[in-house]
């Protein structure tokens, strides 16, 4: 009867073996699936930080259509980015894509802007109505529609409905005149955008019908 009873111990050897084994698996097995969602809810928890250079660059290929305004003051045109957002009120017209936006405005003036003129006139405004304005610079510069008053300067666009975050932008606003008529072309993006010759091109397609 002795033999009988060394095997049944061997048995339960090798069924607590096969039990420790099928243990340490699913031990093994549970780390590794919760690995991803601990990362995840780590992200989702941490609120991401308001970006001072998020990407913001329009692209080489780009395409550029005339924008004739259809009311209001129409002797003018300039060359938008195709296929971007159109958005209008009063006599402001917005084209935006992504953190980049082009803004038209007309206006009836007295006299041609100067650089004076804009700096005691449109800057102060500009720093009530934009969050953080600063780096405000006017000057004189000439586009293929004659000289023209440039103001450049960075302020913080509104906070993004969706993420929470704020940009940091960067703008350069063209006062153009003509016998009375003003036209004030704005562009802006995020800071540090690589957006130089994209907005040579809007502001040099400027011209008086």
């Amino acid at each position: 009867m002795a033999p009988v009873r060394t095997s049944a111990a061997v048995g339960l050897v090798l069924v607590a073996a096969v039990t420790a084994g099928c243990s340490g698996s699913g031990s093994h097995s549970g780390s590794a699936t919760s690995a991803a969602p601990a990362g995840a809810g780590n992200a989702g928890a941490t609120p991401a930080p308001t970006e001072s250079n998020p990407p913001g660059d329009i692209p080489d290929n780009q395409v550029y259509v005339a924008y004739r305004p259809a009311a209001g003051f129409t002797g003018f045109t300039v060359k938008v980015p195709e296929g971007w957002a159109r958005t209008g009120q009063g006599a402001t017209t917005v084209f935006t894509d992504k953190l980049n936006t082009v803004r038209v405005t007309t206006a009836t003036a007295s006299a041609a802007p100067t650089v004076g003129s804009v700096t005691n006139t449109i800057v102060p405004q500009l720093k009530a109505q934009l969050p953080k304005f600063a780096a405000s610079n006017a000057t004189e510069v000439t586009r293929h529609a004659g000289p023209v008053v440039r103001l450049t300067y960075q302020g913080d666009s509104a906070k993004d409905p969706v993420t929470g975050k704020v940009v940091r932008d960067a703008f350069e606003r063209y006062a153009f005149y003509r016998q009375g008529h003003e036209v004030d072309l704005t562009l802006s993006g995020p800071v540090n955008a690589d957006n130089v010759d994209p907005w040579r091109i809007v502001s040099d397609s400027f011209a008086w019908r």
